[in-house]
């Protein structure tokens, strides 16, 4: 290990610890390295401007994020909310069951567990304590729930990760279905449990009619991952160009079917979107700094050399990753994880054989993991401020939905197909 890195290291621990914006900390630390190399900077911004220009994939993050944005603007998440409840009417805990429903239906429209904990989240643990259901188990749901937004397609993390792995977005989108699915299983059989073990509410049958009316006035909605997922699946259109049809189908159906959003309103979706996306470009830029490095300093393939000398095998490799980025997850915001590690893993993956759609389902169930995790979870802290729940009741509540969660991972690392099923039935493998 070069002087140079050794320093650079130092400095962006020292920045991570003192909590500054972590693309500012990998931009420093970059800068010190290059100056110590005495590198020239046209090299390295040649080398990051290329990020941006050759995948064009990165376009897709601000058309989800924008996506995302006009969903919760308008009364879609409400129009969810009442089709998830219609939906699970009659069973104990169905409040419980409807956040987890919710959070599934959302998660085909936004692809952002932060979108769906902020936008659905409020609607559902409001709900969720008028009904009698304990504070920090309405939050801990909620926190949990929500964590199917980046696994079920669309996802934002997806897009990212095909594009550090030069794999298919298709392809991972697909693969996450299963995982997706699985999760809201789980959670809502520890829903049933704790109902059960609590003597929570049943709710009495959704009368048909209501249900109907519920299932029509959410139909515009539900139609959104249908057109985007048909478009990308049928070859009609990338999942760039996807990303902007369901912008724009979600500011037609806002606008001229619940007429829910104003040209005041758009303005401000579009300028928090541009704020979005300038925060997500400069992370991308600031990783692909420190992708720099790790080509020049050839850390990828040492790592990798020393990783294949141990004789761990694909199993041994993907515990020793899901057990680092468990604890990772714990301390350190996922942009952090994806950006800096995991491009630094890819190439041992597949230098392992590991395939790298499974790879990327396996890291990115985890990294969601991470957002519920005690102490610092994202997801964790949405929940408790939009409820004014105590930070402590959410994070003794979220324990048990982590295990059920960390099943789910165990069993999409250890059964890959879980994962490859639908990309290879489609013929995408």
């Amino acid at each position: 290990m070069s002087f140079a890195l050794i320093v650079a290291l130092a400095i962006f621990v020292l920045i991570f610890v003192l909590r500054m914006p972590i693309s500012i900390g990998m931009l420093v630390a970059g800068a010190f390295y290059f100056v110590i190399k005495g590198i020239s900077l046209d090299s390295v911004c040649d080398f990051v401007m290329n990020t941006y220009y050759t995948n064009y994939v990165i376009i897709a993050v601000p058309l989800f994020i924008f996506t995302a944005n006009v969903m919760n603007s308008g009364k879609v998440t409400e129009k969810v909310f009442k089709f998830a409840n219609a939906l699970s009417g009659g069973r104990r805990g169905a409040l419980g069951h409807v956040n987890v429903i919710a959070s599934l239906v959302f998660s085909g429209m936004t692809g952002s567990a932060l979108a769906d904990a902020s936008g659905l989240g409020k609607m559902e643990i409001d709900a969720m304590k008028k009904e009698g259901y304990d504070d920090g188990f309405s939050c801990a749901i909620t926190a949990a729930s929500a964590t199917i937004g980046p696994i079920f397609p669309p996802s934002i993390p997806l897009v990212m990760y095909a594009m550090f792995a030069n794999c298919s977005v298709g392809a991972l989108f697909l693969g996450g279905m299963i995982p997706a699915i699985l999760v809201a299983i789980v959670l809502m059989i520890y829903v049933s449990l704790m109902s059960h073990l609590r003597n929570y509410p049943r709710a009495g049958k959704t009368p048909w009619k209501i249900f109907l009316h519920e299932t029509l006035g959410a139909i515009p909605s539900l139609l959104t991952p249908v057109i985007l997922l048909a478009g990308i699946y049928t070859g009609v259109m990338t999942p760039t160009e996807a990303g902007a049809i369901a912008g724009l189908y979600a500011i037609i159906i806002s606008f001229f079917v619940y007429k829910a959003l104003s040209w005041k309103g758009l303005w401000k979706i579009i300028k928090e979107t541009v704020a979005g996306t300038g925060s997500v470009s400069l992370m991308i830029g600031a990783a692909s700094v420190i992708s720099y490095i790790v080509a020049r300093e050839q850390i990828a393939n040492n790592l990798g050399a020393y990783i294949i000398g141990l004789n761990l095998g694909k199993v041994g490799f993907l515990i020793i990753v899901n057990v680092i980025i468990l604890i990772l997850g714990m301390f350190m915001d996922t942009s952090t994880i994806q950006l800096v590690f995991v491009p630094i893993l890819i190439p041992v993956a597949a230098a392992l054989g590991i395939d790298l759609i499974h790879f990327g389902l396996v890291v990115t169930l985890n990294m969601m993991i991470g957002l519920s995790t005690p102490p610092f979870g994202m997801l964790l802290f949405i929940t408790a401020n939009i409820s004014d729940t105590p930070l402590s009741k959410v994070m003794k509540e979220i324990l048990i939905p982590i295990l059920f969660l960390l099943a789910v991972l165990a069993f999409i690392t250890f059964v890959p197909n879980s994962v490859l099923f639908l990309p290879k039935a489609i013929g995408m493998m």
